[in-house]
């Protein structure tokens, strides 16, 4: 076996095959979490009769998926119809190809060969406009799932999500180019290693930014409060009201990968990515931040090494991501749905003027400090 072959075959499969499965599974437990969450909110028990304490209940959900009758209206496009829900979920899981979740790459000896793998499937200097460019191309699932259907409820829907997407995705693209400003690149990689470098996350400089980012995030997912695509109470189940079986699976998978991919990039750009969470302390205090970094490292018995470090790096971006998360499920349990009028109204005159005005501030003071 080449070293060309394994190194730019073999490995990036098997990152591919483990990234996939594990967000896989990780979607599948973020509905049970959504649903434990918002019945803890609202002073229910949720899913509680499947395994201990509900815990089997995504396996369930996905078993009842895979049985359920899959049904195709008779006016429908058969083939756009089967295509829109592939479209949809495929810019969510190629999205994971360029996020890095941790920052040291592990090295072993394999049949007298030296393999590093890296906790990312690739680093590349634009990495960031990938995801731009990714993301964008979700909504032409939804879009034409609606168009497909040959119904007025999806076909509203689908409408209402081209208008919704278009219209926050220049606030998402403006509040990212401060962080391209502090950081001098593209790649996410290098936009961790540039706040550790400074010891400070972006956030605190770039907070305007963030909060843009978030809830254009949050309106670019269709999660409530601005999940007018799919909003019950007007469109039935706005445009993918005629999916079901597992055509409906890939719509729900999409949305929420696409959750786990927002919180991803929150936490690359805003929150350190792989960096321990030291609350500004470990700029003054460089032994917090390496115990952090490596809790193992004092143990008596043989903790030490790249791969320590390479789980500890998971674990803080881990449990960062989880954070964002519940907060996106906070928003759910917490605020009502906007008016349509409304949501564009926030959009164009609200948050694109405050994502211009961000931009033109963190440049002048750029300027300023040289």
């Amino acid at each position: 076996m080449s070293d060309t072959l394994l190194r730019w075959v073999i490995i990036p499969a098997v990152q591919i095959g483990i990234v996939l499965n594990v967000m896989l599974l990780a979607v599948a437990y973020l509905t049970l979490l959504e649903r434990k969450i918002i019945a803890f909110m609202q002073v229910r028990l949720g899913p509680r009769r499947v395994g201990p304490h509900g815990l089997l209940q995504p396996i369930a959900d996905v078993l009842k998926l895979m049985i359920k009758e899959d049904i195709v209206p008779l006016k429908a496009d058969r083939l756009v119809f089967w295509l829109a829900p592939c479209i949809a979920v495929i810019p969510a899981i190629v999205a994971f190809a360029v996020i890095p979740f941790s920052g040291h790459s592990i090295s072993f000896s394999l049949a007298g060969r030296e393999i590093t793998i890296t906790p990312w499937i690739t680093d590349v200097n634009v990495g960031l406009l990938y995801l731009l460019a990714v993301s964008s191309l979700g909504v032409f699932g939804i879009v034409l799932g609606g168009w497909a259907s040959n119904s007025k409820y999806p076909l509203l829907g689908g409408l209402r999500s081209a208008a919704q997407m278009i219209s926050y995705e220049v606030p998402l693209g403006f509040s990212i180019i401060g962080v391209l400003m502090l950081a001098g690149t593209a790649s996410l990689v290098g936009i961790v290693r540039a706040q550790q470098e400074r010891g400070v996350w972006f956030f605190l400089p770039q907070f305007v930014g963030m909060l843009l980012y978030f809830v254009s995030g949050v309106a670019e997912t269709n999660r409530a409060p601005f999940d007018l695509p799919e909003a019950e109470t007007e469109l039935v189940a706005g445009f993918h009201t005629e999916y079901s079986g597992m055509k409906f699976a890939l719509f729900f998978l999409a949305e929420y990968m696409n959750m786990i991919v927002v919180g991803s990039i929150v936490t690359t750009l805003f929150f350190g990515g792989w960096l321990p969470v030291t609350f500004g302390l470990g700029h003054f205090w460089p032994p917090l931040t390496e115990y952090l970094a490596n809790p193992f490292a004092s143990w008596p018995f043989s903790f030490q090494g790249d791969f320590w470090f390479f789980l500890t790096g998971l674990f803080w971006f881990g449990l960062k991501v989880f954070l964002v998360l519940f907060f996106y499920l906070w928003l759910r349990a917490t605020f009502p749905r906007y008016r349509y009028d409304q949501l564009m109204r926030i959009g164009w005159k609200w948050l694109i003027p405050v994502a211009i005005a961000n931009v033109m501030v963190t440049a002048l003071v750029l300027v300023l400090m040289g």
